[in-house]
């Protein structure tokens, strides 16, 4: 019996490598995966929006009246109707020659960084940002800047101090993961015409949009100057996550270079799934379908609010925990007593049976270890009670392990 001796090769990784880390949310939602926890670390949508009836009904028919087409090699633009579809929707003018069809939006981010990023650009970010974003965007080696927020947005002051030799400012206006926060009108007029002052390119990203409770939120930054943004969009909060379908909105003198990255990356999205988003968006779907979304997420976004109010009542400032209040979307930011420490909170609210993500990872740098991301979307109603309340008891089984000087939390 022989035994190969072949040497292992001396694999060398591209220094871009050592820079990958893994998701800090996909590490935790590991931990969600224990029978009798509940979650409110993930950013999934709920499966109860899912339309499956519709999803069965239109792939019957791609695969009866369009099956060879759908199952071969696509354009890499994306499938024609679909776009015109995706251009039609939004609400500026835009020629559907200028959409992308992407494989989640999670790939708009990773071709922008491919474009516009070169190894010590400055790039501007906010305080905190989506997670994703700068993983997409450090391998290509950026010097990523946070800028300043308030409750209304950016700070444009805190921009104009930084934006000197910045590539661009990557921004969601709506509904921010993680703080699901908005951008009032009036700082998103201040910040498009800042951007323009400073020739500051902008990437908008807004998977959330559509997902308000009570009113729309403002137009979107690129409605406003449409050469000097690059919008990014998702089929995954409105319809399904699993297509992985998204899209790019890029000015004609940077769409030809994201179309060549979206090439080398993977040829095209999938031409099957895309006819499939297609069929289910005619006649109009979408209008009837999101209000739905809207609804449920509102009663959720509401019973959480109601259990951290009970649970958690307002005390002494920093003697307990505090929270927002978010006009739509999937999360609510939440800070913690002075003294505190969401990831050493995190094993004790486990230990209760409920999980979130601590929210210093969604910071560029100077991360805040006081705050959490909590999201109510996938829960039921009775979960989110009674993950609150176990929210709560982990809170006060981590404050009895501080020091006797430290400020105690006030709970029920």
């Amino acid at each position: 019996m022989s035994t190969n001796s072949t040497p292992t090769p001396p694999w060398l990784l591209a220094q871009r490598a050592a820079k990958m880390n893994p998701s800090v949310i996909r590490e935790i939602l590991k931990v969600t995966e224990r029978p009798g926890i509940i979650s409110f670390a993930g950013g999934l949508p709920s499966p109860k929006t899912f339309p499956v009836a519709e999803f069965a009904a239109a792939s019957a028919k791609v695969l009866r009246d369009d099956a060879h087409a759908a199952l071969q090699y696509a354009a890499s633009e994306g499938f024609g109707p679909l776009r015109d579809m995706v251009a039609a929707g939004l609400p500026w003018n835009v020629d559907p020659a200028q959409v992308l069809i992407t494989t989640g939006s999670q790939q708009g981010l990773d071709l922008v960084a491919k474009v516009l990023v070169d190894a010590g650009s400055k790039i501007l970010v906010e305080s905190p940002t989506y997670l994703g974003a700068v993983m997409a965007f450090t391998p290509m080696e950026p010097e990523v800047v946070s800028v300043g927020n308030d409750d209304e947005g950016i700070d444009i002051a805190d921009l104009q101090a930084k934006a000197q030799g910045a590539r661009f400012l990557y921004a969601l206006p709506n509904f921010q993961n993680p703080t699901g926060r908005t951008m009032s009108e009036a700082r998103r007029a201040a910040l498009s015409a800042a951007a323009a002052r400073l020739g500051l390119p902008l990437i908008e990203d807004n998977p959330y949009g559509d997902l308000w409770f009570d009113r729309a939120p403002p137009a979107p930054l690129t409605a406003r100057n449409p050469d000097g943004c690059i919008y990014l969009g998702s089929f995954s909060k409105v319809l399904a996550p699993g297509l992985r379908l998204g899209f790019v909105v890029a000015p004609k003198a940077v769409y030809p270079k994201l179309l060549q990255a979206k090439q080398a990356a993977d040829l095209h999205s999938p031409g099957f799934n895309q006819r499939l988003i297609a069929e289910v968006m005619k006649n109009g779907f979408l209008e009837r379908h999101v209000p739905t979304i809207r609804a449920l997420y509102k009663s959720q976004r509401d019973a959480m609010l109601e259990a951290l109010a009970r649970e958690m009542p307002a005390g002494e400032p920093d003697a307990t925990l505090t929270w927002n209040t978010p006009a739509g979307g999937m999360f609510l930011w939440a800070r913690l007593p002075r003294g505190m420490n969401a990831v050493d909170l995190l094993p004790f609210a486990v230990e209760q049976g409920v999980a979130f993500v601590p929210g210093a990872p969604f910071y560029a740098d100077h991360g805040d270890p006081r705050t959490l991301r909590l999201s109510f979307v996938t829960p039921s109603v009775d979960d989110i009670h009674r993950g609150v309340a176990a929210l709560a008891a982990g809170i006060k089984a981590y404050a009895a392990e501080l020091p006797d000087h430290a400020i105690k939390v006030c709970t029920a």
